[in-house]
């Protein structure tokens, strides 16, 4: 997820391109860049590392112009570097890009054939190429966007400036969000309108596959084909700092919102229908390195040990493989008897946590296969692994974390279909039917963030209260642990995560009519089993909030709260049930009144003991 800024008016166009890219950093910090149209050429400045660092160089030495694109790079595909940041030129053709290339690499075999060179890792070098080679044969500028746009699979968001065209910028999405704005002196583009809030507030959304001709005195919309379209014009009310945030009050509602979206990002061309399977090019691990392993270990902490914890039901049933999941604070001061032929699997949003790092290391050393499963490129425990899964979430601002959690979960469905084909215990038929049901999973997410306004009104009538239990089985356990550690991280009420069939042997202890109870029921083998935990329960007399599958009718009458969620396989079943924990926790938070995004003695990344 990066962010992407655009500029025509009569103005000097750097001032506004960083004041854009300021409000877009939180989409992207790894590198900047900026290109400005001065006389007749395209002057490009690019910088790694944060916003300021552009900033510094533009000091140094100015550009001059009216006419402008920005970018600031969240890393997908090539490490953070001055090389890959973008604007990337093909000759007098600079670009700027938000989204992923899943064909780049087939069309930048056939453009090096036609003579192109590139000069970074980037899959949106190949974009640029391509507009310029419809330049050459004579088209104009948004003709030739449209002619390459249709020989990508992805997606995007583009902003694309010309020499040949000087005072037109060509503005295009397809999966990605873009927004222009205009007044009578000028005109923006941007990924969010935050970035133009400053100078307009009359803006229209792009809608998939809308092409925008930009100029200082009018944009023009028009569909992939060139045909006119119109779009309604939108006047923004918010403050900036609610447009930083689309409009939500806080970033972590926003990122909850986003799931649908960073579940398809992370699936995104990884599969592959013909065969059943997954494709994961950065894995690390030969079919025959992968049907050599032994053992798999899966060490992490925090929300990520959770998704630890779901692999390995999820591995375990699918590859048939014994699975160690571990603590990373824990593992590292131990010695633990991990081999040559285990494969050793690292989960952490960030990349640098310390513990992880840590127990990562230590398993190379022994001799194992080290793949991780991150979401920032280039962070050091992608650089130390032998393979790496991306999750490809964009930056998480909320402390407490939601979307890099199902990512993380998203990530190791991906990794247990791979394993379990290359290792042949499953069939392409039955890889072919896991794939229908993880490419169903953004709807059914979207499905359930439509129904919020039943989770407030399960958090109006319990957000005094002072303890909670989260209850589970199977791998639904590790579901209650997160339920409950999303509860008490930014909330402050105590709460503490069981698997169902222990409450007996403790727990109960302190079930009482102040004490509510989560529940999470889906339709499986453990259902009847569930029941009757929920009956003992009851008949303590504390208020049970089940959160349970469609059509499910018997806990309905026992619950004193009911919250369903799309039936489906039970080991997809775990992020349906993370969708309505997290709003849960959120709404209560809100209502008690705690800082959600930032609470108190947390900070994002561990990157200390």
């Amino acid at each position: 997820m990066c962010g992407i800024v655009g500029y025509v008016g009569n103005q000097d166009a750097v001032p506004v391109l960083l004041g854009g890219l300021a409000k877009l950093e939180y989409r992207g910090y790894d590198s900047a860049g900026v290109a400005v149209l001065q006389g007749e050429k395209i002057a490009v400045r690019r910088s790694v590392g944060k916003l300021i660092n552009l900033e510094k160089s533009l000091k140094e030495k100015e550009l001059k112009g009216t006419v402008g694109i920005g970018h600031t790079r969240w890393a997908t595909h090539g490490k953070p570097s001055e090389q890959n940041a973008h604007p990337h030129r093909s000759k007098g053709c600079v670009l700027v890009h938000n989204g992923i290339i899943e064909n780049y690499q087939p069309l930048k075999q056939q453009l090096e054939k036609e003579g192109y060179r590139f000069e970074s890792e980037t899959d949106t070098e190949v974009v640029a190429h391509l507009i310029d080679k419809y330049l050459q044969r004579g088209e104009k500028l948004a003709d030739a966007v449209r002619s390459a746009t249709k020989e990508v699979r992805g997606s995007y968001a583009l902003a694309v400036i010309s020499e040949r065209e000087p005072g037109t910028l060509i503005a295009a999405r397809s999966g990605c969000p873009l927004v222009v704005g205009h007044t009578k002196q000028a005109s923006y583009v941007a990924s969010d309108v935050m970035a133009m809030l400053a100078h307009t507030r009359d803006v229209t959304y792009l809608e998939e596959g809308d092409v925008a001709i930009v100029t200082k005195d009018e944009v023009q919309l028009t569909d992939i084909e060139g045909r006119p379209v119109s779009r309604k014009p939108s006047k923004i009310t918010w403050d900036s700092s609610a447009a930083e945030k689309s409009g939500y009050p806080h970033f972590m509602l926003k990122e909850i919102h986003e799931q649908p979206q960073t579940i398809l990002d992370t699936m995104r061309g990884r599969y592959s229908y013909e065969t059943g399977e997954a494709d994961l090019p950065d894995i690390g691990l030969t079919a025959k390195e992968f049907a050599s392993v032994e053992r798999i270990w899966i060490v992490a902490c925090g929300t990520s040990w959770h998704a630890g914890l779901v692999g390995k039901y999820l591995l375990e049933e699918m590859v048939r493989a014994p699975v160690q999941v571990d603590i990373g604070s824990e593992f590292r001061y131990r010695d633990p008897l991990v081999g040559k032929n285990d494969l050793f699997i690292t989960i952490s949003q960030s990349g640098e946590t310390a513990d992880t790092l840590a127990a990562a290391r230590e398993a190379k050393e022994k001799g194992a296969r080290v793949v991780s499963i991150v979401n920032v490129v280039g962070s050091t425990l992608a650089r130390e692994s032998d393979g790496v899964l991306y999750t490809h979430c964009g930056p998480e601002i909320g402390v407490a974390s939601t979307k890099a959690f199902t990512a993380q979960l998203c990530a190791l469905y991906l990794l247990a279909l791979h394993l379990a084909r290359v290792r042949n215990v499953m069939k392409a038929a039955d890889g072919k039917a896991w794939l229908d049901r993880l490419v169903r999973l953004p709807v059914l997410v979207e499905r359930v963030l439509g129904r919020e306004a039943e989770i407030v009104a399960i958090a109006k009538r319990y957000y005094k209260k002072r303890n909670f239990l989260f209850l589970g089985r199977g791998i639904n356990y590790p579901i209650a642990l997160e339920g409950s550690l999303k509860l008490k991280e930014i909330s402050y009420i105590h709460a503490e995560g069981y698997a169902a069939g222990e409450m007996k042997h403790g727990p109960i202890a302190l079930i009482d009519k102040d004490m509510p109870v989560v529940v999470l029921a889906p339709r499986d083998r453990l259902y009847e089993k569930t029941v009757s935990n929920l009956m003992e329960v009851k008949a303590r007399r504390a208020p049970v909030i089940a959160f349970v599958a469609e059509g499910e009718r018997e806990l309905g009458k026992i619950a004193d709260a009911v919250f369903t969620v799309p039936d489906t396989h039970p080991l997809i079943s775990p992020i349906l049930f993370t969708i309505p924990l997290q709003l849960l926790a959120y709404h209560i938070a809100v209502l008690r009144g705690a800082d959600v995004d930032q609470p108190r003695n947390l900070a994002k990344s561990v990157t200390v003991e």
